[in-house]
């Protein structure tokens, strides 16, 4: 059986699971369409707070940051992971306990104002639309090399599926179809893993494979060290980064973890106050799984790939005997050779002889085919790409469906539209949003990394200092709510647009403000929200006593609270 017909039938089957579990969880009211009725299980809703979480920039995306980039690569796994202790820790009890469907609903109540509610909304569409698109582009590049179709025809068949269980079943039809990707999602990853480890190091388990010898006798990092070098790149276990960017850029990413809309509204789908935190320690544990394996697959992939380019001797493989995965990634575009010195040989470096392009987002997609793999691993690894990509966008639309039909229309505009009203506009808002982030998906503002950390910094800028703040001051008020907000956004988000979109040219070291990248500046623009809603909070009105009760008793959850709409 050829590997295109493997392909259409592991992802076929799989589409058929998360459809079929969508018509079994359908949502019947607004309760079940915002938080799943609230009776989440906490193992099912780690697992599924493990899907929501590990996107295509997890699945797809961090082992080729980590492949290409070595050491320097490592501030995502500490930035990703971190952000669920602070999660657990400062947040899931406490927003659980308050008993809303959404974030803007805690901000709008907290701060006792509906403008502040609006400005939550306009962040949370913005951040979910941010990253909804770098998961898009993750279903695109999966399906335009294993189905063989255009990057557009596979971004809208991903919206044609969202679309069926996202407008159908809500959060519970969400909840239960993402436990089945977790679990597609993760055998996907583990699978090729281990038998990578196996093929180079003799050693079934990639974590303990990542610090054993290869076939020649030396460690694999000493090896990888060596090719590195040699070939004009910075050595993989050296970093370039400078200390104060890679403090910035993990920061950000750990309270840009623990400011997500999406992630943060899984808390309110369990029964009971215990249970958020419970979630959030089950959701650390699987998706450890996939991160402790990532700097394993991300090393096997970069020896793997630089031998099957350049050979056993590092002087070029004839570009007409190249291996079959290299013209297969050729006909997506996302590997280029050009052929500089004219001898009719690759040569993969990190100087001027270097005459391969390599997109980092294939590098987990490509691994199987470069070490030889059986064709139905290299499937499955397809079928966990795709999983990955939607788990996060079903999670980011319902997020923008809620923002817009609770938060913007019931809690604001529309004040008197009935339950039924509700869970249509609620399912309108998810179509056209599905509809828009498709677009995005077909049109991207850049690579799925680059893309979600523009999304995590607007999170860390914008929500992370309203939630603690609103957790933990009393005396936090609505204007310096609104202002730190806002001012946070905005700073970020020009940050960012300009160095990556505007002057990407004069995105150096030389030209950040103290030294910090792009992917950093959210922890500057949080500091930024901090000072200003403290200063503004301190030179307007008191916050009311009923709102510091209310704050003092969401410190102590000792209740459950179930989700209420008041």
């Amino acid at each position: 059986m050829d590997l295109q017909l493997l392909t259409f039938i592991i992802v076929g089957a799989t589409f058929a699971l998360y459809i079929g579990i969508a018509i079994w969880a359908r949502a019947g009211s607004t309760n079940d369409f915002y938080v799943a009725g609230g009776g989440v299980h906490p193992v099912a809703n780690g697992m599924a707070t493990a899907a929501d979480w590990m996107s295509a920039a997890s699945f797809i995306s961090m082992a080729g940051l980590i492949s290409f980039m070595g050491y320097d690569g490592g501030v995502y796994l500490m930035g990703w992971t971190g952000g669920y202790v602070l999660l657990a820790l400062c947040l899931a009890p406490y927003l659980r306990k308050f008993g809303k469907f959404t974030v803007p609903d805690f901000i709008g109540d907290r701060y006792y104002s509906n403008t502040a509610r609006t400005v939550a909304v306009i962040c949370a569409i913005f951040i979910c639309f941010t990253y909804c698109a770098g998961q898009m582009r993750g279903v695109g590049v999966v399906f335009s090399r294993f189905l063989e179709v255009d990057v557009t025809t596979g971004v809208i068949i991903g919206m044609g599926i969202v679309f069926f269980y996202a407008v159908l079943g809500g959060m519970k039809g969400i909840t239960y179809t993402q436990v089945a990707q977790y679990c597609v999602l993760i055998c996907a990853y583990l699978v090729p893993a281990v038998f990578i480890s196996i093929l180079m190091t003799n050693n079934p388990i990639p974590q303990l494979g990542f610090g054993s010898t290869v076939a020649d006798g030396t460690y694999l990092l000493d090896k990888l060290d060596g090719l590195s070098t040699e070939l004009g790149f910075n050595a993989y276990t050296d970093g370039t980064k400078s200390t104060i960017d890679v403090f910035f850029i993990t920061a950000a990413l750990m309270v840009g973890t623990a400011g997500l809309p999406h992630v943060i509204v899984r808390f309110f789908t369990v029964p009971k106050v215990s249970d958020a935190r419970l979630s959030a320690g089950w959701a650390l544990v699987f998706i450890s799984l996939l991160y402790t394996t990532a700097p394993a697959v991300a090393s096997f992939a970069r020896v793997n790939m630089i031998e099957t380019i350049n050979g056993q001797d590092m002087q070029g493989v004839e570009y007409a005997q190249a291996p079959q995965w290299i013209k297969n990634w050729e006909e997506t575009g996302l590997i280029t050779f050009e052929d500089k010195n004219g001898d009719g040989k690759m040569f993969y470096s990190g100087d001027e002889r270097n005459e391969m392009k390599i997109d980092r987002d294939i590098m987990v997609l490509a691994n199987p085919e470069i070490a030889n793999l059986p064709a139905w691993v290299i499937a499955l690894v397809a079928a966990g790409g795709v999983a990955a990509a939607l788990s996060t966008s079903a999670g980011l639309l319902l997020v923008i469906s809620t923002s817009v039909s609770h938060d913007l229309l019931k809690r604001n505009l529309m004040p008197d539209i009935t339950d039924k009203q509700e869970l249509m506009y609620a399912r309108i808002a998810a179509a056209v949003a599905i509809m828009i982030a498709g677009y995005l998906g077909i049109n991207p503002p850049g690579f799925v990394a680059q893309v979600v950390a523009f999304a995590f910094g607007l999170a860390a800028s914008s929500f992370f200092p309203a939630i603690i703040m609103g957790i933990f001051m009393k005396s936090m008020n609505k204007e310096g709510a609104i202002y730190g907000m806002i001012s946070g956004i905005l700073f970020t988000a020009a940050y960012i647009i300009y160095f990556k979109f505007v002057n990407p040219a004069a995105n150096t070291p030389d030209n950040w403000w103290f030294g910090i990248s792009p992917e950093g500046i959210g922890t500057l623009g949080m500091l930024l929200n901090f000072i200003v809603a403290i200063v503004v909070s301190k030179v307007t009105q008191n916050t009311p006593e009923e709102v510091q009760d209310m704050v003092e008793s969401i410190r102590y959850p000792k209740g459950a609270g179930g989700a209420v709409d008041h």
